[in-house]
């Protein structure tokens, strides 16, 4: 798989810094680079990209005015880069799948390359479902519905109830009353609205039981329901807080800031 991608910033050393980064992954391939906002706007629309690393401030259009500018096709996702701290939360309203700082990390861009080609797998998957369930349903109508149900099957395979033996007794906490669980070795700390309890079990293997939809993680030892998420309060170094229906405040380390992307748009 290659990721046709295209760089825009108003200087061009930065630019050429990023060629040379971009150079040692070698499903990388940069099909243009722009100088300004609109000429990226243009670019995007006739090249079509998979991968925009795009500068925030630029005169005239700026970055986050490139993004509304191609909403009306189907957008490329858009890595952020910039010298600027101050518009990580803005640029997660975009739905960006990262917000790199200059001069760019050579560790964080191969993670943000990593996310890039999960974003773009987990699109091609679900084109792919569409276009079988389209096809089924023009030859083979019954087997466009088991298609569905198979679906259905999928999304009920995790967890609704999770039964943890605490302080001598079993306690079956309904997953959806979970606001966030934290990981202290091989125990986790179980934290409803109003209780918490601790359940011997690993990350990993809580992970597997629970609908990643819904339950995301924000940081090594921390996993958040997003359903229970009610504000985003920015912090120093590019982390975030992220506010749950009780009060609580949970970090986001800066290695998860994307999942702030999947509900804050």
């Amino acid at each position: 798989m290659t990721i046709r991608t295209i760089l825009v910033d108003d200087e061009k050393l930065a630019i050429q810094g990023l060629q040379l980064r971009l150079e040692a992954f070698e499903d990388v391939e940069i099909i243009d680079t722009c100088a300004n906002g609109r000429e990226a706007i243009r670019k995007i629309k006739t090249e079509k990209p998979d991968l925009v690393f795009l500068d925030i401030q630029m005169p005239g259009f700026d970055g986050f005015s490139v993004v509304k500018g191609v909403m009306e096709i189907e957008p490329p996702l858009f890595v952020f880069v910039t010298a600027f701290e101050e518009h990580a939360i803005r640029a997660f309203e975009t739905n960006a799948v990262n917000y790199l700082m200059k001069p760019v990390d050579e560790d964080k861009l191969a993670d943000t390359l990593e996310r890039v080609r999960q974003r773009i797998a987990e699109k091609k998957s679900a084109e792919e479902a569409e276009k079988l369930k389209n096809v089924l349903a023009e030859v083979a109508p019954d087997k466009a519905d088991e298609f569905c149900e198979a679906a259905a099957e999928t999304a009920e395979r995790f967890e609704k109830l999770i039964n943890v033996k605490d302080r001598g007794q079993i306690f079956r906490v309904e997953v959806e009353s979970i606001e966030h669980i934290e990981a202290a070795g091989d125990y986790m700390c179980i934290y409803t609205g109003d209780n918490s309890l601790i359940l011997r079990e690993t990350m990993k293997d809580l992970e597997r039981r629970l609908d990643p939809r819904k339950f995301q993680r924000v940081h090594r030892s921390t996993i958040v329901n997003l359903d229970q998420v009610r504000q985003v309060k920015p912090h120093t170094n590019g982390e975030c807080f992220l506010v749950l229906d009780s009060g609580a405040e949970v970090k986001v380390s800066r290695s998860y800031r994307d999942v702030v992307a999947r509900f804050v748009h």
